[in-house]
């Protein structure tokens, strides 16, 4: 007999997983739906065309390609095989898992530009894929929460995602976190600065990693990027300043882009957001300017995010940034954008490893109806017909079982409250409300019961 087993980077959630998993994404839903965003779906695949090349060349080789159905071998020759992956791909699968939400997003608003009115306030909660090794924290299916306004490029949509992030984290009880910000402007002007212009992209792709590999072994990848000495030399001052005041980083940077007008541009937009979050009644609580946070995805052109959550031993649970030519890519050019999304399973993990979820049960029913025969069984049906009309979360045990039984059952399933019928609760048309949590027990009336759990 084949033993059941799960695929690496997945995860099955149970009732009390669910209900918790359940808590965030409903926050996160109000969240977003307060400031104005309507929700959409798009399929879980792609077309492969749609998706490689979005995000740089390490994404696109985290893709989860799908066989074409039937016989896919069909059109591939001898010669593919000898050529290897890259010429045997296209004839083996033409669809792929998407990896993110943004790119469909992107897509969907170029086939739908003519009945949407911009701009246009969307997010999303679907899960994503990527073929990623798995670790802590890291899946490699998960869901992302996205909001996305496409049709703007006005820095109001920067100030309201620091404000939509630091509701969320409010009303989950995560209190100690980071929201690290940057700009790819300044990305772009630290290439030119250190007399590696044009060459940010490589830059980008190397220090993104710099949490992960450390400073030494990205000064390496940067040369064998092409990067001379003299250039990684001048990074030097980047790399000992730590993230902090936000307005001190914008000083310090000022003299190191002062030959950069991009560079300086870039600085401008972030102290521009700043403005208008205090405007908005907003603080600069939680962010940290941070000039080397990069993300890798090549589509960023803007401001650029990443939330961390601090105590944990988890990686960044939030991040996004503005992309000024997303669309473009599908045919529909100077359409500015800016988004960000939540991860919604490295935030369960760093609720459940901070201890932040509540301890009851909130999937469980608040009542469990127990009974003694078929008259008690027919009496508690009423019952519960009222109670879930009452909108009282109920059910009733369905056999005649005895009531140690039954007792156990709701203690195993967490329920709260059991309401015994027997006969004498038929005769006075009561109920036995058990508290099982104290073990006190009272006769109650239906309507008593009703006030008592909703």
């Amino acid at each position: 007999m084949q033993k059941p087993s799960l695929p690496k980077g997945t995860r099955d959630f149970g009732p009390v997983q669910m209900a918790r998993r359940n808590f965030i994404l409903d926050t996160i839903k109000e969240t977003f739906q307060l400031f104005g965003y309507q929700q959409l779906e798009t399929p879980a695949m792609e077309n492969l065309s749609t998706l490689t090349g979005k995000y740089g060349d390490e994404g696109d080789q985290l893709l989860f390609k799908i066989l074409n159905s039937g016989d896919f071998l069909k059109n591939v020759s001898p010669e593919d095989l000898e050529n290897g992956p890259a010429a045997m791909l296209p004839k083996v699968s033409e669809k792929g898992l998407r990896y993110d939400l943004t790119v469909p997003f992107a897509r969907y608003v170029v086939m739908n530009r003519h009945e949407l009115t911009f701009p246009f306030k969307r997010f999303q909660i679907q899960p994503v894929w990527r073929a990623d090794r798995p670790q802590k924290g890291r899946y490699r299916e998960f869901y992302q929460c996205d909001a996305d306004v496409v049709g703007t490029d006005s820095l109001l949509c920067e100030a309201e995602i620091i404000l939509m992030i630091h509701q969320v984290f409010g009303k989950l009880g995560i209190q100690d976190y980071s929201i690290k910000v940057n700009n790819r402007k300044v990305l772009t002007g630290i290439s030119e600065a250190i007399g590696e212009a044009g060459k940010e992209g490589p830059l980008c792709v190397a220090i993104d990693k710099l949490d992960k590999i450390g400073k030494e072994k990205v000064e390496e990848e940067l040369k064998q990027r092409g990067f001379g000495d003299e250039s990684i030399s001048k990074l030097q001052p980047l790399f000992e300043a730590q993230p902090g005041n936000f307005q001190e980083g914008i000083q310090f940077l000022r003299g190191f882009l002062e030959e950069s007008p991009i560079g300086l541009k870039g600085l401008e937009e972030l102290e521009e957001t700043s403005r208008i979050l205090a405007s908005l009644g907003g603080s600069m609580d939680h962010v940290a300017f941070d000039f080397l946070l990069a993300r890798g995805l090549s589509y960023y052109t803007g401001a650029i995010f990443e939330v961390k959550a601090h105590g944990v031993k988890i990686g960044s649970v939030s991040g996004g940034g503005r992309y000024d030519d997303l669309t473009g890519v599908f045919g529909m050019p100077g359409v500015s954008g800016v988004g960000f999304s939540f991860g919604v399973d490295r935030i369960y993990d760093v609720m459940e490893e901070l201890g932040l979820f509540s301890e009851s049960d909130l999937s469980a029913p608040q009542l469990l109806l127990a009974h003694f025969d078929e008259k008690g069984f027919q009496y508690a049906a009423g019952i519960l017909s009222a109670a879930r009309t009452a909108g009282i979360r109920a059910e009733l045990y369905p056999d005649l079982v005895k009531m140690k039984k039954q007792l156990d059952y709701a203690s195993k399933k967490g329920i709260p409250y059991v309401g015994i019928c027997g006969d004498s609760e038929i005769e006075t048309q009561t109920i036995a409300l058990k508290d099982l949590a104290s073990g006190e027990q009272s006769q109650i009336s239906l309507k008593e019961l009703i006030k008592k759990l909703s």
